[in-house]
């Protein structure tokens, strides 16, 4: 068995779709458009792509699962700085623990946690 998508409900799934292709650098699928109830980022293989689904809805609790990134381009702070420009809000922040090892819990545009950690070869990661 393999995983194909992790899905993640939602109010506006194209915008949604938007800001998560800007975190992560995937397209949008081409067959998708602004108004569709689903809408595909597509990952490259064998990640799994992230599908966001409209519901009716809103987010009314902390997620019981959610996605930890590690930056490849940058930084964990710089990474933290670049998710927040794109509409990310800062949730929970546990980068000085550990002696600089922690994390940043963040929040997209919708409310759905996720958490940026060291990079990878980092001085201070774990």
């Amino acid at each position: 068995m393999m995983l194909r998508h992790i899905t993640v409900d939602c109010a506006d799934p194209y915008e949604l779709a938007t800001f998560w292709s800007g975190v992560t650098g995937w397209t949008v699928s081409d067959v998708d458009k602004p108004g569709d109830d689903e809408v595909l980022v597509e990952a490259p293989a064998p990640v799994p792509g992230l599908l966001f689904v409209r519901v009716p809805e809103g987010k009314t609790v902390k997620n019981r699962i959610h996605l930890d990134w590690q930056p490849t381009e940058r930084g964990r702070d710089g990474e933290v700085e670049r998710l927040m420009a794109l509409g990310a809000t800062l949730h929970e922040d546990h980068r000085a623990e550990g002696g600089g090892r922690g994390w940043a819990t963040l929040r997209d545009p919708e409310g759905n946690e996720f958490c940026v950690e060291r990079e990878a070869g980092s001085a201070a990661a774990g």
